[in-house]
């Protein structure tokens, strides 16, 4: 992908202007997260106080009792969007789908352990282990280049 950066001081606003010869998952990716901007992804205390979270500081999400948790290496956190909808925000930044609950930052991955036949072990900063589920297992590898 080629990036090019025209500044114009006599624009009132910025302008993006997309050239590609065919649309693709990435591009469509990319495209999602402008017109979204910045908003922050919000987290919520069992008390109910909405806490603004990091994406760096966020070890993974997973799906429990019908919610959506976000979990940092001081608490854990639930979040209002679902899995899904966090697997589209996320594209791109380093984050990986490794099951049907789980979404995993795959900054935050220490050890990773292969030995297991059909998963991957994955432990996180803290000590947190997950598991890659056999079904994500293929596309988890082509993403850490396995």
């Amino acid at each position: 992908m080629k990036i090019e950066l025209h500044i114009d001081p006599s624009l009132s606003e910025t302008t993006v202007t997309v050239r590609t010869p065919a649309r693709t998952p990435e591009l469509g990716a990319l495209l999602d997260r402008l017109a979204a901007g910045d908003a922050p992804l919000l987290g919520f205390r069992e008390d109910g106080v909405a806490v603004p979270l990091d994406l760096d500081d966020i070890l993974r999400f997973y799906g429990e009792e019908k919610d959506v948790r976000a979990q940092t290496t001081e608490a854990v956190y639930t979040v209002r969007e679902r899995l899904y909808e966090l697997e589209q925000r996320l594209a791109g930044l380093r984050f990986a789908r490794v099951s049907h609950s789980e979404i995993v930052n795959l900054k935050r991955v220490t050890a990773l352990d292969l030995s297991l036949t059909g998963t991957i072990r994955m432990t996180l900063t803290g000590g947190v282990t997950v598991y890659v589920s056999r079904r994500y297992v293929k596309k988890m590898k082509e993403v850490l280049g396995l």
